[in-house]
């Protein structure tokens, strides 16, 4: 199965049917900070949702249009970051990720992306690598501020969540603004 080592604490590595309990486990210790911003947490309500997910994320892989991996701290399974498919036609992907409650504030996602990023664009040749967020979430907004996107614009009411719709940045990276 597909692995990359980010450096000696984090690894990233397709999720396999046998980490559905983990996964389950994660999203639902995580459940309260996830689904206020993740639609996705609502319908995750059981181990099987967690494997159904995984059945996808593998099919996605299979079929060359990206993929969902786990993201695994010393060990443990952390998060999970992955490609919303891919326009090969445009040389195109957008990411998204999310990080279990716990592991917040160790500088995990940013080299997540990093390493995402580096991915696309010297193994895939993808040209421009999309995040969107929502414009409350700081957190998940200052990934791709540090990581030198360029904030594009803003989606009106892109996304329903729990407590209504919400507003999107577009932020965009192309190959040859990538510095790392």
């Amino acid at each position: 199965m597909f692995t990359y080592i980010v450096n000696n604490d984090i690894r990233l590595g397709l999720l396999e049917v046998r980490h559905a309990e983990e996964l389950f486990a994660l999203t639902d210790q995580s459940r309260e900070s996830l689904e206020k911003w993740l639609p996705w947490v609502a319908f995750t309500r059981t181990v099987q949702d967690s494997k159904n997910f995984i059945e996808g994320t593998l099919k996605q892989f299979s079929e060359n249009n990206g993929f969902q991996v786990g993201i695994w701290y010393k060990d443990e399974l952390a998060g999970v970051i992955g490609l919303h498919g891919i326009n090969w036609t445009n040389k195109s992907t957008s990411i998204g990720y999310w990080l279990g409650s716990s592991f917040e504030g160790k500088g995990l996602m940013t080299k997540a992306c990093q390493a995402v990023i580096q991915y696309c664009f010297e193994e895939y040749g993808l040209h421009r690598i999309e995040i969107r967020a929502a414009t409350g979430n700081h957190k998940s907004i200052a990934i791709p501020e540090r990581l030198d996107f360029t904030k594009e614009g803003c989606i009106r009411e892109a996304e329903l969540l729990k407590n209504g719709f919400v507003d999107f940045y577009v932020f965009g990276l192309l190959k040859s603004d990538w510095k790392y």
